[in-house]
């Protein structure tokens, strides 16, 4: 992706770049200068601490002295026409009502895994993780999954000269049971959902979904320091955090069926999208479960495709590690429509 790099080496442009989830928030502003932006002013905030994503930026900017007038968000939902209803919070999001508030001359809203896709070019050798290598194809697809709050996905066309990310909702297609266990899973999520969705499986509510359930199927109880921890903080990261620590045989078993059908849920959109560019796994989750996402069964469950088992083992899977990438890609989707390279 090198030559994406170079094509937007021409133009300097400051934009103030979001990465609007359901857990939290961050705003930066990002200069990009030379082709590769540059980080400043980055602040943090928790999302349903406030009551519109209007509220946060008024707070950011009462903190900032810098003055500009574009800005782009990679947001976690499906954005139509500027607008943004967002999945995992009760906030409603328009361009044209920012830019009239703010009096900025563009806003640009897109989605938060477009974003993350936007930004992998910008990203080095060391920004990844890598879980299979693969053979890759640098003339053809690629494709990023997230597991974070929910379970965003995104697309990378290749166009015969450079990657055009794209956005998707396959988070929300169907969960398909792969054993027993997983239609125990299904029918007891059902019940509480109607529909069961991957993200209801393979994201951060996926994880306390899938130890619940456990609790249930297995007869067990949550241990009274484990309860306080989720109450208290990030249930899903109590349980991944107690899993990895092997302290609560519950919680270890939910991450191994967590990680199995993300693995499974990951091959699935290497298959759609024919990513034989490579997969990468983006999201809060993943690294924090690094050593256990290196363990055989991510990649089996990934590979595990029939017929087309052999294209799944030559598909190159890594981890995103810069935990920047969706800010730096926000800002390059910016940049872009500021400046179209000639062919």
């Amino acid at each position: 992706m090198e030559d994406q790099k170079a094509d937007l080496e021409d133009v300097s442009l400051k934009v103030l770049s979001g990465d609007i989830g359901g857990t939290k928030v961050r705003l930066s502003m990002v200069d990009l200068e030379s082709g590769y932006p540059v980080m400043a002013q980055d602040c943090e905030f928790r999302s349903r601490d406030f009551g519109s994503f209007e509220a946060v930026l008024c707070e950011y900017l009462s903190q900032s002295e810098t003055i500009l007038d574009v800005a782009c968000f990679g947001v976690a939902g499906p954005v139509r026409e500027g607008l943004c209803e967002t999945t995992n919070l009760p906030w409603v999001i328009e361009t044209e009502k920012i830019k009239t508030e703010f009096d900025w001359s563009d806003v640009a809203l897109i989605n938060d895994l477009e974003a993350v896709a936007w930004g992998i070019p910008m990203l080095g050798a060391n920004d990844f993780l890598g879980l299979n290598a693969g053979k890759p194809e640098t003339a053809s697809n690629a494709a990023v999954i997230a597991a974070g709050t929910g379970l965003g996905q995104a697309g990378l066309c290749w166009d015969g000269q450079r990657y055009i990310p794209f956005a998707c909702e396959g988070g929300h297609t169907d969960f398909a049971p792969a054993n027993k266990t997983d239609m125990a899973l299904s029918d007891w999520l059902a019940d509480q959902y109607g529909h069961v969705s991957w993200e209801r499986v393979a994201s951060g509510m996926g994880l306390v979904n899938i130890y619940e359930f456990l609790l249930e199927y297995r007869g067990a109880t949550c241990p009274e320091w484990l309860a306080g921890e989720m109450y208290s903080g990030d249930a899903a990261a109590a349980v991944s955090g107690t899993a990895m620590a092997d302290r609560d045989a519950i919680c270890t078993e939910a991450l191994d069926i967590f990680v199995r059908l993300l693995g499974a849920e990951s091959g699935n959109l290497a298959l759609k999208m024919m990513a034989t560019g490579g997969v990468y796994i983006a999201g809060g989750i993943a690294p924090r479960i690094l050593e256990r996402l290196k363990q055989a069964d991510f990649m089996q469950a990934f590979c595990a495709k029939g017929r087309m088992s052999s294209l799944m083992q030559d598909i190159p899977v890594a981890v995103i590690l810069n935990t920047d990438v969706a800010l730096l890609g926000a800002a390059m989707y910016m940049q872009s429509i500021n400046h179209v390279p000639e062919n």
